[in-house]
């Protein structure tokens, strides 16, 4: 019998992978779900198979879990492995040293564009599912996408195309890609840098895409040994980069910042100066390396993304930062938004790429709510062993305020207990409802709201 302290992080307490695939009926509700709330709540995340160890938490396969919602019940929940290659076995380098895009985890993110449900991984091809959670098979946007697809993709609220990005270990490091409202890629375009770096998260504006070039790079002999191939190096530097939305165009202008690293932007802006207005989570060198160790395999405590909890006489790894990036002087201007340990910026998105007022992380205290106008931020705490997921924004349907709404989390236990649905109410950070679910979820990456009427199954 394996000794549960001996397991890394990544396969244990909150994190522990589950054996099976569940599907549960007429779920029982605490409190009362909005009406507004018809529809599917998806959120993905690594899950090894029974006795596999991936050796880093980003490298297991992909499982979607899923809660139907409708008229006040929670009609279902179910969880289901997203059937790639990679999971059947196909590596992701081939014999022959060419890449298998379709060898992919499926494992960060879950979005529908278009009328098409899509798992994202930043390594590979994205995969269709249904939303039911059955596996479809890789899409590639009728041949046209023959890169990696971010699992970050930025769809834009006003236009309704989808903009996106892949990354490569081979030029060109970095493309393009804009798809139409109708789910057409009719945009791809080849962006100049330097190499491959681990480059997770973007973001837009109403006129700019803006670029994260960022320390932490491919590593060839790291990608030899079989692990996860990046590492921080001080030598790359580190850049933000605006690019216009103009089709056709490449050229980026590239602004100098502090080294730091990024995994998840929050939203980006044009300011009333022109300026660009970026907020994300900002780990410093010693905050990536903390965090990167955790997830790899080293015991330790860690907070909801693999960070260290913060107590009474630490540092905070990850915090909110904002970058000004002003044209007129070719500088951007950097400062801090809060001193608390943040993860997985959300926000608003029919907001996305225009000014917002309010941000939404999770800690390991639970969920805090960031007011960017005021500079103040309050959290709602999970009380006990329970952890709050990334919390998903769902505007209220006759909503006038940025924060009328609710925010959706999935709630993951340290001792083992069967995981929640939580619904908070977005403007007083209340509990509106807590939706019980018949086995633990482990704690994962990201997820979406879809709302009827896509489908009436």
């Amino acid at each position: 019998m394996t000794d549960e302290t001996t397991l890394p992080l990544y396969l244990r307490g909150r994190f522990a992978p589950v054996p099976e695939e569940r599907d549960a009926a007429d779920l029982t509700v605490r409190g009362s779900l909005p009406p507004d709330l018809d529809g599917r709540y998806l959120r993905n995340g690594p899950n090894p198979l029974p006795g596999e160890d991936k050796g880093h938490w980003f490298t297991g396969p992909g499982m979607l879990h899923g809660i139907r919602l409708r008229v006040g019940r929670a009609e279902w929940y179910r969880n289901r492995w997203v059937r790639t290659r990679e999971l059947e076995g196909h590596p992701f380098i081939r014999e022959d040293s060419t890449v298998d895009l379709a060898a992919s985890p499926a494992n960060t993110h879950v979005i529908r564009h278009a009328g098409t449900v899509l798992a994202l991984c930043e390594v590979g091809l994205p995969y269709w599912v249904t939303p039911s959670l059955e596996t479809v098979g890789p899409y590639d946007f009728g041949g046209r996408l023959n890169t990696s697809m971010t699992a970050h993709p930025k769809e834009d609220p006003v236009t309704g195309e989808l903009h996106l990005f892949g990354t490569g270990f081979a030029p060109p490091h970095l493309t393009y890609h804009r798809v139409t409202a109708e789910g057409v890629l009719l945009d791809s375009r080849a962006i100049d840098v330097p190499g491959p770096t681990m480059m997770h998260d973007f973001a837009i504006t109403e006129h700019h895409i803006v670029w994260m070039d960022l320390p932490v790079v491919l590593d060839p002999d790291l990608a030899r040994q079989g692990g996860m191939p990046y590492r921080w190096d001080d030598g790359h530097g580190a850049r933000l980069g605006v690019m216009s939305r103009t089709p056709g165009s490449t050229a980026v202008r590239w602004y100098d910042v502090d080294p730091c690293y990024v995994f998840h932007v929050g939203n980006a802006y044009e300011d009333a100066q022109g300026r660009i207005v970026l907020d994300a989570v900002r780990y410093d060198r010693a905050g990536f390396q903390h965090a990167w160790t955790d997830i790899g395999g080293p015991a330790g405590p860690v907070g909801p993304v693999g960070v260290r909890e913060p107590g009474p006489a630490s540092r905070a790894d990850s915090v909110l930062h904002r970058w000004t990036l002003d044209p007129s002087t070719g500088r951007a201007y950097e400062s801090q938004l809060d001193d608390r340990s943040s993860e997985f910026p959300t926000h608003n998105e029919t907001l996305t790429g225009r000014p917002n007022r309010y941000l939404y992380t999770v800690n390991g205290d639970g969920i805090a709510k960031h007011d960017l106008t005021r500079n103040t931020g309050r959290t709602y705490e999970t009380p006990g062993s329970r952890f709050a997921g990334e919390a998903v924004f769902v505007p209220a349907a006759d909503g006038t305020a940025e924060d009328e709404g609710w925010l959706l989390s999935l709630i993951s236990n340290d001792e083992g207990e069967a995981g929640e649905l939580l619904v908070l109410d977005a403007a007083q950070l209340t509990v509106q409802a807590v939706v019980e679910l018949p086995c633990p979820v482990p704690s994962g990456f990201h997820g979406s709201w879809l709302p009827e009427p896509a489908d009436r199954s």
